[in-house]
This record gives structure tokens, sequence and C-alpha cells, in this order.
């Protein structure tokens, strides 16, 4: 399987033209790895996985909501759930992981409302408007998901 490539570090966080888009775009159109989220017909994020090591299959998923009105709503819950029955029923995996950050509170609570564990807390190591805060690191194994029901 083909990892995502990442984002140049130039074109991080801006703006920018259809036209640029379109010349970096290729690394996500038409991946099974990278879908697009739409509500109501209008792109409202992304959800996406790569292999933190693919030899030994250890996959992290993510996602990103756009816009903060869709934030809140149950929304992320809903397409996160969607997106780990299609990794479990598409890809020979044991375990889905989902890497953020103590200061994401809403993504920890997805996590834990979605049935995974918290796996790590690696202390201090995001900094963010003069503040540390920790990388959270949760998953979830194939017979945990299985035994809620929800695959």
């Amino acid at each position: 399987m083909k990892q995502i490539q990442p984002m140049p570090k130039s074109l991080k966080h801006k703006s920018m033209s259809y036209e640029q888009f379109i010349a970096i775009g290729t690394n996500w159109v038409g991946k099974e790895s990278f879908w697009v989220i739409t509500v109501d017909e209008n792109i409202s994020g992304i959800v996406s996985y790569y292999f933190e090591d693919e030899q030994n299959k250890w996959l992290e998923m993510g996602i990103v909501l756009h816009e903060a009105h869709n934030w809140n709503m149950g929304l992320g819950t809903r397409v996160l759930n969607l997106w780990i029955n299609h990794i479990f029923k598409n890809l020979p995996l044991v375990r889905v992981g989902l890497t953020t950050w103590s200061g994401n509170e809403r993504m920890i609570r997805v996590g834990e409302k979605l049935g995974m564990q918290m796996e790590a807390r690696i202390r201090k190591v995001r900094y963010y408007q003069g503040e540390y805060y920790d990388s959270i690191r949760m998953g979830i194994l194939r017979e945990e998901w299985e035994a809620l029901g929800i695959f």
C-alpha cells in the first residue's frame, strides 16, 4: 500500500489557488487512504489513514473538520465510526490508532466514545501558544471493535 506523501512545509497552512492545489493534489485524489467528508453535498473535511510502520501493519487514522460550525454535533464520531469499519473490513489489521494532543479534548472524547483506549501519553512534547501539551495515542483492537457490535 502506498503511503500518503506529506505536504511540503512551504505549503502548510496557506491558502492556494485551484491550479496550485491540482499540482500537488494527485497525492490525495483517488486514494483509498484519504477521503473527503461531505455534509449536504458540501466538503466539510477529510478523513485519512497512514502507516506508522507498514511492515508491522501499524496504522494511524486522522480526521479534520475544516469549519467550527461542524464541531460538537457528533459528526466526527459518526465519520470515524464509519472509517474504522471501513479500515477493519478492507485491511488485514488487528489495531487502528489515533494520535492527538492533550489540548484537543474533543478528539480524545471521540476516541473514548468509539471504545478506543489510551495507550500512551508522551508528556510535554507539543508546544502551542506558549504552552506545552502531551501527545496522546489511542487505539482499538479488532476484537474490541467487534465486541462493541458496531462492525
